[in-house]
């Protein structure tokens, strides 16, 4: 009897396994719904009652899906209790998707072929060698030794430089802290971060915290075991670091010259004001929602450049969005290859495996595919302009939360497709890949080749 009952757990356990995106969706879906019953408690709004349905879903899935999004004044509606359950929801958020990418990936190594984790365990040892324990506890001593530090540089600038009491400062610098280092982009004023567009002990703490989070636990584990032995990288590190660096200053030499006379924006700030403006908001992309600029008082190449900066996210394995830069880049090193006349794809002295590529064209196009149809169907719910749509659709795809200032305006359908755009941008690419990656099986045969004619 109790080999049989053996025997039927070491089955469904396999089944897990063998299914993890499950789990995954079913603990996030969890999250959201503990969340928005806290949400709905007349103790977390500041005004008399409580919250309504959609307003509570709607916020407890920005805040785990680390989004930022938000369709009531932060400051105002919510009261103290309701900021420390977004809070809550943001850490549970941010630290689950960073633990289960990590184990999903670690999951997804040793479900491969022999040669392939060798090949593996010779080019990374970030996701490759360690235990379940050892991803967890790196996870939470990453989180916790980041958000500690930026908190207490924002808690001595908020009570030193704004004259906020040491209580308030403390409350402040945690909350925006680890708002920032999950990439989620909630804040407790009511313009954002506005109000601190040129002051740099404010903005480049929140800044670091968020590309520090938006780089994936991979890349800091690395770092950490290998430090400046740059030539030792793994493929994933140097893609990730060299991108992020290559595409913070183009976004900061892009927004800046794109809004250096705009007075709605940037336009009356000095010279150094402006680039710390810059800079900023080619942080915030990478998928937090904090803004120092007025979006709706940017120009549309601004809102278009910002777009596509949205769309491509940060690191695999941490808290950013977007089709992550992993994928952007082996897709630009697709197009070189192909250009060349090349036969294999290659980057950074190692050649790309070709489930690889196939993963990121499906990743790439399906989302596409979302942010696509979600557009349509909110231009049709909505009277505001297709940029401004566009802009608010990717932002929730990519998990960004910048708004252009519609969501509030958003009927309830819309508010809908974006709670959807938020879950689905969030755990998507998560599930896709490992899904493609764990049920991927040879076949021992192969079809004749064709050749449909391209352009």
């Amino acid at each position: 009897m109790s080999t049989s009952l053996e025997l039927a757990e070491g089955k469904a356990q396999r089944a897990w396994l063998r299914h993890p995106a499950q789990l995954v969706v079913l603990g996030f879906a969890a999250a959201i719904l503990v969340g928005t019953v806290l949400l709905m408690l007349p103790a977390a709004r500041s005004g008399p009652g409580g919250t309504d349905l959609l307003t509570a879903l709607f916020h407890a899935t920005s805040a785990v899906c680390v989004t930022g999004l938000v369709t009531v004044d932060t400051p105002v509606y919510w009261s103290t209790f309701g900021e420390v359950v977004i809070l809550g929801l943001i850490q549970v958020g941010g630290f689950g998707i960073m633990t289960l990418a990590s184990l999903l990936a670690l999951l997804v190594w040793r479900r491969l072929g022999l040669r392939s984790r060798l090949t593996t365990a010779a080019e990374t040892k970030a996701t490759g060698i360690g235990e379940v324990r050892g991803v967890i506890r790196g996870v939470f001593l990453i989180t916790v030794t980041m958000e500690l530090l930026v908190a207490a540089m924002l808690t001595l600038r908020f009570a030193l430089g704004y004259d906020e009491g040491w209580g308030r400062a403390t409350y402040l610098g945690v909350f925006h802290s680890v708002s920032a280092f999950n990439n989620a982009g909630f804040a407790l004023f009511s313009d954002s971060l506005i109000g601190f567009v040129d002051d740099p002990w404010i903005c480049l703490p929140i800044a670091f915290a968020v590309i520090a989070g938006g780089l994936g636990f991979p890349v800091w584990l690395e770092l950490a075991r290998r430090r400046t032995r740059w030539r030792s990288w793994s493929l994933h590190t140097t893609m990730t670091l060299s991108a992020t660096a290559g595409l913070l200053v183009l976004g900061t030499i892009f927004v800046t010259a794109n809004e250096w006379s705009n007075p709605g924006t940037i336009g009356d700030l000095d010279t150094p004001g402006k680039l710390l403006a810059g800079f900023f908001q080619s942080v915030m992309p990478r998928t937090a929602g904090f803004n120092a600029i007025d979006y709706a008082q940017a120009r549309d190449g601004t809102l278009l450049g910002t777009c596509v900066l949205m769309f491509i996210g940060g690191g695999s394995a941490g808290t950013a969005g977007g089709i992550k830069i992993t994928t952007f880049v082996l897709l630009f090193w697709v197009i070189v290859a192909e250009v060349r006349g090349e036969r294999d794809v290659e980057a950074h002295g190692r050649r790309i495996d070709d489930r690889a590529i196939r993963q990121a064209l499906t990743v790439a196009l399906l989302s596409v595919g979302a942010v696509m149809a979600a557009t349509l169907a909110l231009v049709h719910l909505t009277d505001h302009p297709l940029d401004l749509v566009l802009f608010e659709a990717v932002s929730a795809f990519a998990t960004v939360g910048l708004s252009a200032g519609i969501t509030a305006d958003l009927s309830g359908t819309g508010q809908l497709i974006l709670i959807g755009l938020m879950f689905l941008g969030r755990l998507g690419p998560i599930t896709l890949v490992s899904a493609l990656a764990l049920r991927e099986r040879g076949k021992l045969y192969r079809l004749p080749e064709g050749r449909p004619l391209i352009g």
